[in-house]
């Protein structure tokens, strides 16, 4: 289905900051302990330490998926010049499976945002084949729409996203 206006990834700038407009054709549900991300949750750094389990819908495990993890707001969300900062990247993910039987390519990094609350993006793309993805050099300024291009990706398939900020932070608004 379409994204609306009203979806919470366009509500919260996800599309226009991160992706383009896309059809979700994929389920993603992420789960951080017993905790299932559902777009605009907060979730604190001691809640995110350890990689999430991420399970992936489809219809034919000859499908493979590439799982992308960022934060949009470094280093601050009303200064994200250092847009945007990989934490995690799995490919060669089947469907109907998980993350567990990919190939994580960059580690996962736990967020732990310096200042504000940080939107964190899990985007789901369909490669093209197996073992056609690969790491990028860099953590910092990673882009994911360049990155899909790069490897012919396409647009998203499914995404999701998270609000974080520092342990002691105390809400307030996001930009």
């Amino acid at each position: 289905m379409s994204l609306s206006r009203r979806d919470p990834l366009v509500v919260g700038s996800v599309v226009g900051d991160v992706l383009d407009p896309f059809t979700r054709l994929v389920s993603l549900k992420v789960t951080y302990g017993h905790r299932e991300v559902t777009n605009g949750l907060d979730l604190r750094p001691s809640q995110v330490l350890n990689k999430p389990i991420v399970e992936i819908g489809g219809d034919d495990f000859r499908n493979f998926y590439t799982l992308v993890m960022v934060d949009p707001d470094v280093p601050s969300p009303s200064n994200p010049h250092q847009r945007e900062y990989l934490h995690w990247l799995v490919t060669d993910i089947p469907a109907t499976t998980g993350n567990a039987f990919g190939n994580e390519v960059v580690c996962y990094e736990s967020p732990r945002p310096p200042s504000g609350i940080h939107r964190i993006v899990l985007v789901l793309f369909r490669q093209l084949g197996r073992q056609t993805v690969y790491a990028p050099g860099w953590r910092q300024q990673f882009n994911t729409r360049e990155f899909a291009e790069i490897y012919n990706l396409g647009l998203p398939v499914a995404a999701s996203y998270f609000n974080c900020q520092r342990e002691n932070g105390c809400g307030g608004r996001r930009t």
